[in-house]
């Protein structure tokens, strides 16, 4: 066999192409793996206990509940925070929202004061879990792909949590 015997050339492309699908698979692999860590709550636990809506959520590696939701019949990932005041939606998902700007003002942040907006969400959706008209702010300078699902949305819940899941009631 020559170099330019034209089966040794098929048989090299053939190799990389074998190795190019081998890492490509690894990679998507790999990715839902941890896409799951990072959120396992991506298809939401709910049932229904006398009446009322539940839902159970796990914790992610890092100790915190993220978890696949709707505003408005679109598809988003929350991350609850007890600590905020506010649902507090980054700019960039609130326009692919259509959510409108209202009163201008000023939050306090983990990384300081930002300026941020007032708005309504019309439905908030978490499981079967179904609130209306909750108050929230657009956090222009709030670069994230996760809207933190504050009190104004998670005081109107019942929620306790117990080895590693939040279970939260309507």
């Amino acid at each position: 066999m020559t170099s330019s015997d034209p089966t040794a050339k098929l048989g090299k492309w053939f190799s990389w192409f074998a190795w190019i699908a081998l890492l490509a698979i690894l990679y998507f692999w790999f990715g839902g793996i941890l896409d799951r860590q990072q959120n396992p709550n991506m298809n939401v636990t709910s049932y229904a206990q006398g009446g009322r809506a539940v839902v159970e959520l796990e914790q992610n590696r890092a100790g915190m509940y993220v978890a696949n939701g709707e505003i408005n019949g679109q598809r988003v990932t929350f991350m609850l925070d007890t600590g905020a005041t506010q649902v507090a939606i980054p700019q960039a998902i609130a326009d692919q929202l259509n959510l409108r700007r209202g009163t201008p003002m000023m939050v306090r942040t983990a990384n300081g004061t930002a300026r941020a907006y007032a708005t309504t969400i019309s439905e908030l959706r978490l499981g079967d879990i179904h609130l209306q008209d909750v108050s929230g702010t657009i956090v222009p300078g709030y670069e994230s792909d996760q809207i933190l699902l504050g009190m104004s949305a998670l005081s109107t819940l019942e929620f306790s949590q117990q080895n590693r899941v939040l279970t939260i009631t309507q």
